[in-house]
């Protein structure tokens, strides 16, 4: 599919020729489009590379041919004239085996002999909205430090020098914020929202658990947690709707390590049938969890809306900002199920399938290990949620890509961005015991630090930030 550039080629100039040769101008071609290449297509592509790295520039001797090339991973995006000549390309791929979101982009070349004034910075900014597209967290690209200019003013970041066949490169950097964002979009908002309830000692949770999920009910063992379904998923999928809203709750009440004793829901519906349909999914979640629906309100000719709340009970219920520096960050979630229909890459369904002993089981986790620190992944995702976590403690967090344990279906900016069905986020000492996770699989994957914010660990050792600060603003717990 052709994608993102049809552009009119002004007047030359050599400065936009990036990497390639100088030779005389033809006429310009009147439009380009930018796409992936074919196979004709890419062997012109590679011709243009060597006639311009090794024949013209001398960076290579022989060949510029390299392991990229070989890599079925590897796209080529190709701009052309609509009358089919290849004015230049660039190819971007995998920085690793494995691929976690960490990409590059190299062996960018333009054909001077055309009137190509653009052409260039085109296709950076083509290769850069392809890696997002891809889910890609990190996307890097090393150019001749004559092209630095162009690239910082399209918003690459310089990292370093390096030298290439004898010539002056800069590595650079796309700052990519899509963590960032999420977590901005769910969570940004909360302090100023929440001002007028915060008077109170006990108000948003109390000392200890301000910004928790769930909340200690003053004076009593209970544990209370509230969660709304937003009304476009009730009127789209009413069921999942009304599974879902049982599921946050219990995740809920989960991670605070309270045991779930009944649920009160509060519902309305345009129509019988989408009324109907809302507490069927509710109900079924009611009878396989083994939770009741103890009561709540009903409310037939409005808008789709759906809340429900949940009552557990715990003698100590564990904080989501109990985290110190130097605990380490464990995410233990099911990685069984897939994509729920119509949300790919948002919402993953690992609990429709499960029976009632295996979703005890995973909401009894917590309760079994009592860490520093918990929270139930939710809509800021998990680089969000442990931004969270750590921000409630005080101190911040760094994740290990490599090490996030995930399904195989999701890449790494998928799974720490979506809604992931159950996942547990811990903080705990080094060394702490482990308790049975049922069936899910518990790994650690970070650490806590006194930096604050999110950043994410790369297996080169590298480090960049994912969400810099607070996520939230409510501070410490």
């Amino acid at each position: 599919m052709w994608t993102d550039q049809f552009a009119t080629a002004p007047a030359p100039s050599l400065d936009y020729c990036v990497l390639s040769g100088h030779r005389e101008p033809a006429e310009p071609p009147s439009g380009y489009l930018i796409g992936p290449a074919d196979d004709r297509r890419l062997a012109e592509y590679r011709a243009m590379r060597r006639e311009n790295f090794v024949v013209e520039q001398g960076l290579f001797a022989g060949s510029d041919s390299d392991d990229i090339d070989d890599d079925p991973r590897t796209t080529v995006l190709v701009a052309l004239t609509p009358d089919g000549v290849l004015l230049g390309g660039v190819r971007v791929a995998p920085a690793t085996p494995v691929d976690i979101g960490w990409w590059t982009g190299s062996r960018l070349v333009v054909d001077c002999r055309l009137r190509t004034k653009g052409v260039g910075q085109a296709l950076v900014r083509a290769a850069c909205a392809f890696a997002e597209n891809s889910q890609v967290l990190r996307f890097e690209a090393t150019v001749q430090a004559r092209y630095e200019r162009m690239f910082a003013g399209l918003g690459w970041i310089r990292l370093g020098e390096c030298v290439v066949g004898q010539t002056d490169h800069v590595r650079m950097r796309w700052p990519i914020d899509r963590v960032e964002r999420l977590a901005h979009a769910t969570k940004g908002m909360l302090a100023a929202a929440l001002a007028p309830l915060r008077g109170d000692s006990m108000a948003l949770g109390g000392s200890g658990f301000r910004g928790d999920d769930g909340a200690p009910v003053p004076g009593s063992d209970l544990v209370a947690a509230c969660d709304a379904i937003i009304p476009s998923m009730v009127e789209r999928d009413p069921e999942w709707a009304g599974w879902c809203a049982a599921l946050v709750n219990l995740n809920d009440l989960a991670a605070m390590g309270a045991r779930p004793v009944g649920m009160l829901d509060a519902v309305g519906a345009p129509t019988r049938s989408l009324l109907t349909r809302v507490l069927r999914g509710l109900g079924r979640a009611s009878e396989i969890w083994g939770v009741p629906v103890l009561g709540g309100h009903t409310q037939l000719g409005v808008p789709a809306a759906l809340s429900v709340t949940a009552l557990g009970r715990t003698a100590h219920p564990v904080p989501g900002g109990g985290g110190q520096v130097g605990d380490e960050l464990r995410l233990t979630a099911d990685l069984g199920g897939g994509w729920r229909a119509g949300y790919t890459g948002r919402q993953w369904d690992s609990s429709s399938h499960r029976t009632g002993t295996e979703l005890r089981q995973l909401g009894e986790f917590v309760a079994r290990r009592r860490p520093h620190a918990a929270k139930d992944v939710s809509m800021a995702g998990l680089a969000g949620t442990a931004g969270m976590l750590a921000e409630a403690s005080g101190v911040g967090v760094e994740l290990d890509v490599s090490r996030i344990p995930r399904p195989s279906e999701t890449t790494v900016a998928e799974w720490i961005t979506c809604f992931p069905g159950f996942a547990m986020i811990t903080a705990d000492r080094p060394g702490a015991p482990i308790a049975p996770a049922g069936p899910a699989t518990s790994a650690v994957c970070g650490v806590l630090t006194s930096t604050r914010g999110v950043t994410l660990r790369w297996p080169d050792g590298t480090t960049t930030v994912a969400v810099p600060g607070a996520v939230t603003g409510l501070g410490e717990s």
